[in-house]
């Protein structure tokens, strides 16, 4: 819920995108090299075949290609979001950069099967992008709500990471009923930080 006298979420987007754009590329650069090295580190399940789910980042989003391969070096297998009309996203499996095609909204999606929607419930840990989060857990992402209609299938259990740059994790973001809370934040210099909704 937006508080009178207080940024919304309108206004966050614009000041969190200008900021974006306004970054310098070699600090972009560096902190996509941070962001692979910090998903490397995630936390993998070994008794099992793992699946996380991600994005692959575009527009000035935190983060490059190269956190997907860290995923998949590090023994995961990667489903990766799959744009259709507004709803649930649907997800194709990661094998590489080379199985890539440019989608609509400037996006980057697999050249693989469609495993529909229902596949984000296979996911241990879902990397959700985001303009920022807060230390509540409340996400602001771009507003097309593609998120907030697909998490709900996600297993329980799921870790949800928000990535953000550091200074894009926040005291207080405006929240509104339908936004799913995020458990951790992925950032460039502190890596995996829990937020309150993981407590």
């Amino acid at each position: 819920m937006e508080i009178a006298g207080q940024p919304g979420k309108r206004e966050w987007r614009a000041k969190l995108l200008a900021a974006r754009a306004a970054a310098d590329p070699a600090v972009h650069q560096a902190e996509a090299a941070a962001l692979a090295a910090a998903a490397a580190r995630l936390a993998l399940d070994d008794a099992e075949q793992v699946w996380v789910a991600a994005y692959v980042p575009v527009r000035g989003e935190p983060g490059s290609a190269a956190m997907l391969d860290a995923l998949r070096t590090a023994g995961a297998r990667v489903l990766l979001p799959v744009t259709g009309p507004p709803g649930p996203l649907d997800w194709a499996e990661y094998t590489g950069p080379a199985a890539l095609r440019r989608a609509r909204y400037g996006l980057l999606e697999p050249t693989g099967p469609h495993l529909s929607p229902a596949a984000i419930a296979r996911a241990a840990a879902i990397l959700v992008p985001a303009l920022a989060v807060d230390r509540r857990g409340v996400r602001l992402g771009r507003g097309a709500g593609y998120y907030d209609r697909t998490l709900p299938a996600a297993r329980p259990d799921a870790r949800l990471i928000a990535v953000v740059r550091d200074e894009e994790l926040l005291d207080r973001l405006p929240e509104e009923p339908h936004d799913r809370r995020m458990g951790w934040a992925l950032t460039p210099r502190a890596g995996l930080t829990p937020l309150s909704a993981a407590h």
